[in-house]
C-alpha cells in the first residue's frame, strides 16, 4: 500500500512477505506490530527464496490494493505519512488485518448514520479527563455530550454542520487525543477527548466523517465526492505561539497560543482552552487583505523580534514570533488563505466577525 496509497513519500526498503506488498520504513514498523499478518524482509538486506520473489511478482501493491480496498468509503479517512501513528496504524489493520475494505458489513461501527459510547473529556475548567457519554446522530444532524450517566438533557449539542476533528497526540497528551471544534453563536468551541482503545478513536472519527459527507450529499447535490471529501475534516493550518496587542496597539504584547483553521485565525491564553479569546478573519487580497513582515516603526512593547503586520479593511493586527522560521511559516501559512478567492459562503462569516465586539 505504501507506494499507491499515499502513505508513503521514500522508496520502498522492506517487503511484506506474506502480503506481496512493499513498504517504506514507516509503514514497515507498523507492519512488523501485526506480525500474524505481515512477515517483513529487507530488499537490501535480506536472502530471497525464489517461491518468495515468484510470489511478490504475481502480487504487488496494485494487485493487493485492488484486493484490500475493494470498498473504501469515500468518506474514511485514508492517511498520509504525516499523520499521526494512530491514524496510519488503524488504516494497516483496518486493510489487513480485519478486512474491513474487503467486507461491507464489517464497516457497521462508522457507517450506519449513528454511534453511542463514552470517551474521556477534559473538563472545560478544571482540565479534568472524565468519561462522558457521546452519541452522534445522522438524522437528528448532531454530535452530543451528556455530563451524567442517566442525564435527560446534553451538556452540549453539536452541529454536524460546523463540526470538525483532528487528531492532536502531542497537544492533549495522549496517542488518541482528539480535538473537536464546532461553531456556537459564530463563535469556535473546543472539545478534547481520547478514548484508550485506538481503534475506537478512529472509529468514531469516521464516523464524525460519514456524518459530515451525508450531510454535504443532502446540501450539495450536484457535488461529486472527490468536491465533498476536502470539507469533511480538516487539520489546522498552523498552531504555535506568538505575541499579539490590541487594537490601538499601545495595550502591551502578550503570549498566546494562535490556531490557524482556514479563514479564522484564533488566539487563545492556553492551547487546551474551551474558547478563543478572539478570533480574526482573514479574507483575501482582493478584498484588501495583506500580510506584510515587521511591525510599523512607532510599534512598542513586544519581546520577540520577529513581526507580522496583518491589514484588513477595519484595522491592522500586530503580532511577534519568536524565531524568524516561525515568522516565516505564519506568514506563509497567512499568505496561502490571503491568495486564495473567497466562496460566497465565506463572505456571510466574514460579516459576522465585523460585527464581533
Amino acid at each position: 500500500h505504501s507506494i499507491t496509497s499515499g502513505l508513503s513519500f521514500s522508496e520502498p526498503d522492506w517487503v511484506s512477505c506474506t502480503l506481496g506488498v512493499f513498504l517504506c520504513q514507516g509503514c514497515s514498523l507498523i507492519h512488523r506490530s501485526i506480525p500474524h499478518i505481515s512477515r517483513l524482509k529487507s530488499i537490501q538486506q535480506d536472502s530471497w527464496e525464489t517461491e518468495e520473489v515468484q510470489f511478490i511478482t504475481s502480487v504487488g501493491n496494485a494487485v493487493a490494493n485492488a484486493k484490500y480496498e475493494q470498498s473504501v468509503p469515500p468518506f474514511y479517512y485514508r492517511p498520509t505519512h504525516s499523520d499521526c501513528r494512530v491514524l496510519r496504524e488503524q488504516w494497516v489493520r483496518a486493510k489487513y488485518e480485519r478486512q474491513e475494505f474487503m467486507y461491507i458489513e464489517k464497516q457497521e461501527p462508522y457507517s450506519a448514520g449513528y454511534r453511542e459510547g463514552f470517551l474521556w473529556k477534559r473538563g472545560r475548567d478544571n482540565g479534568q479527563f472524565l468519561s462522558r457519554r457521546f452519541i452522534l446522530s445522522e438524522r437528528e444532524g448532531a454530535l452530543k455530550y451528556f455530563n451524567k450517566q442517566d442525564a435527560r438533557e446534553p451538556k452540549a449539542v453539536m452541529r454536524i454542520e460546523t463540526l470538525n476533528a483532528t487528531f492532536q497526540p502531542a497537544k492533549i497528551g495522549n496517542p488518541c487525543g482528539l480535538q473537536i471544534t464546532y461553531l456556537k453563536d459564530n463563535s469556535t468551541r473546543n472539545i478534547f477527548v481520547y478514548h484508550e482503545d485506538s481503534k475506537e478513536m478512529v472509529d468514531w472519527f469516521n464516523a464524525i466523517r460519514a456524518a459530515r459527507f451525508h450531510y454535504h450529499q443532502v446540501a450539495f447535490p450536484g457535488a461529486s465526492d472527490t468536491d465533498l471529501i476536502p470539507k469533511l475534516t480538516r487539520s489546522f493550518m498552523k498552531e504555535g505561539y506568538m505575541e499579539k496587542t490590541g487594537p490601538k496597539h499601545t495595550e502591551g504584547f502578550k503570549k498566546r497560543w494562535f490556531t490557524m483553521d482556514d479563514r479564522r485565525l484564533m488566539y487563545f491564553k492556553d492551547p487546551l482552552d474551551a474558547y478563543a479569546r478572539g478570533e480574526v478573519f482573514i479574507g483575501s487580497k482582493e478584498n484588501s487583505y495583506k500580510v506584510l513582515p515587521g511591525l510599523p516603526p512607532s510599534t512598542q512593547g513586544y519581546h520577540w523580534q520577529h513581526g507580522i503586520t496583518i491589514v484588513t479593511p477595519d484595522r491592522k493586527f500586530l503580532f511577534a514570533c519568536e524565531t524568524e522560521a516561525e515568522q516565516k511559516d505564519w506568514i506563509a501559512a497567512f499568505q496561502r488563505v490571503v491568495n486564495r478567492p473567497m466562496h460566497p459562503q465565506e463572505y456571510a462569516v466574514e460579516a459576522h466577525f465585523k460585527h464581533k465586539p
